[in-house]
């Protein structure tokens, strides 16, 4: 995903979430050496980290591999420590289309 595409579809995603009822906390925190966090978000007392895919079909949260998701808990992890935070957090996907957004919480493997 080019940086201009992926920034339309994080801004997307931002106002989504804001709708829904998500405080947004930052947007694009990156870890050192370890990864990006595309959104962090709350609602309620639960942190959501959200990593934001951009396609034309479902078939985007495949982009999110094994690989890719073990970088994102490790740079969680790395924030939660830098911050000070002991909370309760999931790890969630947006995956945003051209006329439609998804959001997928809980992500596992």
């Amino acid at each position: 995903m080019s940086r201009l595409k992926g920034n339309i579809a994080e801004n997307k995603a931002v106002e989504f979430l804001k709708q829904k009822g998500f405080t947004i906390i930052e947007q694009n925190y990156y870890a050192k050496k370890m990864g990006e966090i595309d959104i962090i978000a709350t609602k309620g007392d639960v942190y959501h980290f959200v990593e934001v895919k951009s396609g034309t079909s479902y078939d985007a949260i495949y982009n999110i591999t094994p690989s890719k998701l073990h970088k994102l808990i490790k740079s969680i992890y790395y924030y939660l420590k830098v911050k000070n935070l002991d909370v309760k957090f999931c790890i969630d996907a947006i995956i945003v289309y051209d006329n439609k957004i998804d959001l997928i919480e809980n992500i596992t493997l």
